[in-house]
């Protein structure tokens, strides 16, 4: 089968060029790749217009709508039978489609995601302390013990796909959105190994938690104020000095307070001027 690998991307220029030389050392040659630009304001758009591959790209340009809306577009257009998600801070081992892919080919599942996934800059102290915040295990973006199926699909049957209408925008939550429309989960693929960044900086750190903060909440207002609770100042510091002893890192009460002003500054823009994530 074809696959089609779609990557959403929102000023996120300066990390193409890594994500895209990475799929042309697959160990595959079936696929295309599709990349979205989701209304990029800092030349995302020409940078992909001058990238040249050795497998088939192509480049679409929507308004800023998030990745849920860009990933839809993708999946229109792909000529695949298999869609891949990947997003463009990712980079990937040669066997990662291949292993991706394999319990779709041979009947086993609809649909998969990947456990091997790593941190590609763990020497980064803020990219550490992200994983600390989420408790995450080291060096992984996931805690320890993960199950065998999550509600995230890497990979899935365009069939499939098109049958629930893809992906429902909503921002943070969106990823979610396609396991809640077909009623099952994504079976892990074995092997499938690939890297993922977090926030190396206090910039993006802030920025990351103020969007995942104007995700909607399931109790609604409650759940925002419970939320804002939590990432209050005294909390805060306090949960901050907690972990950065108990995990031996002393960047991350930094990283604590910048990330629940992130949280917070996400939540007051979301309750008093209804700015949800996109």
């Amino acid at each position: 089968m074809k696959i089609s690998v779609i990557i959403p991307t929102y000023n996120e220029r300066d990390q193409l060029k890594k994500c895209l030389e990475s799929l042309s050392k697959q160990s595959v040659d079936n696929f295309e790749v599709i990349v979205v630009d989701d209304g990029s304001t800092d030349r995302t758009w020409d940078a992909l217009k001058n990238i040249q591959t050795d497998y088939p790209l192509e480049i679409l340009k929507q308004r800023h709508n998030g990745p849920g809306a860009a990933r839809n577009l993708g999946a229109k257009k792909a000529n695949g039978e298999i869609l891949v998600f990947v997003d463009v801070d990712m980079t990937f081992e040669k066997n990662f489609l291949k292993n991706l892919v394999r319990p779709i080919l041979v009947g086993r599942a609809k649909g998969t995601f990947s456990k091997f996934e790593y941190v590609s800059n763990w020497d980064n102290v803020w990219a550490r302390c992200w994983n600390i915040n989420q408790n995450w295990e080291p060096r992984r973006r996931h805690p320890k013990n993960y199950p065998d199926e999550q509600k995230v699909f890497r990979a899935i049957l365009k069939s499939e796909f098109d049958r629930v209408g893809g992906f429902t925008p909503g921002g943070y939550t969106d990823d979610y959105s396609l396991y809640e429309k077909l009623g099952y989960q994504a079976v892990s693929a074995p092997g499938a190994i690939f890297y993922h960044e977090n926030p190396d900086s206090l910039l993006e750190v802030f920025r990351q938690a103020k969007w995942s903060a104007k995700r909607k909440y399931k109790l609604g207002i409650v759940g925002y104020l419970a939320a804002l609770m939590r990432a209050s100042f005294p909390l805060s510091l306090i949960a901050g000095i907690v972990k950065a002893i108990a995990k031996n890192e002393s960047g991350f009460l930094l990283f604590k307070i910048v990330y629940d002003l992130g949280v917070s500054a996400g939540i007051i823009e979301a309750i008093f001027f209804n700015k949800l994530a996109k």
